[in-house]
Formats: structure tokens, sequence, C-alpha cells
């Protein structure tokens, strides 16, 4: 059991190593340069921009910005309940998972990468607890097999 949790400890670290390269390096960032502080604390404001100026932006910038959003956050929602116990409720791991999210989206502002954007925190917040309820799904359709519980 103690390889399973290396190995998820790895893929854990691996892919938020990428996240993070991609939040605040990523996309020509540095060449972007914020002048000002960019946010937007109004929840789904952004979001109903690109549906309802949806050929303003395009097809590729919608899947980017909603779609992919939501997507790349779905693998924390398997791997926080597996590396972290305190994130095993659903309660606690969406507070620590929003918390997080929280965190970077300030960063970015605060470091002029890009904005903090309350719809991003919804958003990504939608990706990771649509990966927590495929592996509380998952675990309930393999119980009683010793697979999805990492000790150690």
């Amino acid at each position: 059991m103690k390889i399973a949790k290396a190995a998820v400890w790895i893929c854990f670290l691996g892919y938020t190593a990428c996240l993070l390269y991609w939040m605040f390096l990523g996309f020509h960032r540095s060449e972007r340069g914020y002048i000002q502080l960019s946010y937007n604390l109004v929840p789904f404001r952004t979001i109903a921009n690109f549906f309802i100026h949806f050929s303003y932006f395009g097809l590729w910038s919608w899947m980017v910005n909603i779609l992919g959003n939501i997507g790349v956050f779905v693998p924390f929602g398997w791997f926080m309940p597996l590396i972290f116990n305190g994130c095993k409720r659903f309660g606690s791991f969406s507070a620590a998972f929003v918390a997080s999210i929280v965190l970077l989206e300030l960063l970015q502002m605060l470091l002029r990468v890009g904005s903090g954007d309350i719809d991003d925190v919804i958003l990504n917040y939608a990706g990771a607890a649509i990966g927590y309820g495929m592996l509380n799904a998952l675990r309930r359709r393999m119980r009683g097999r010793d697979v999805l519980t990492i000790k150690g």
C-alpha cells in the first residue's frame, strides 16, 4: 500500500506542478503584463459573458474557459480524498479545495499574471466536485474489494 500512496503522491505533485505552470507562466502570461489589478467578484458574470457573446469569443475560447476550467480540476476530486485524511468528507474536501483555489486566484491577480475571478473558483470547484463524486461512485461500486483505499 505504501507504493500505491507514493504513486498517487507523485501523480498529485506532478499534476499540481503542471497546473501551477499554466496558471502563472503558461499561455504567454508573462508577455501580457497586466498593469492594473484585474478581478471579478460578481458570480456568473464571466460565465454569462461566454454564453451571451459566444459568437465573439468563438468555440475554442469558450471550451478553454468554461470546459477547461472544469475539466482540469476533476483529478483533484480524486487526489485530495485519497491523499489527505481530512478531505474524505465532502464538506472538508470542499473547504480545503475552495480555500486553495481562492488563494491561487488572489496570487494571479496580485502578481498580475491573470485576473482573480470568482467564476474561475466556481468552475474549478465544479470540476473537483465532479471528480469527488466519481471517486465515491466508484468506491460504492467496488465496495468490499480492497481498492481505491490507500492506507499508510
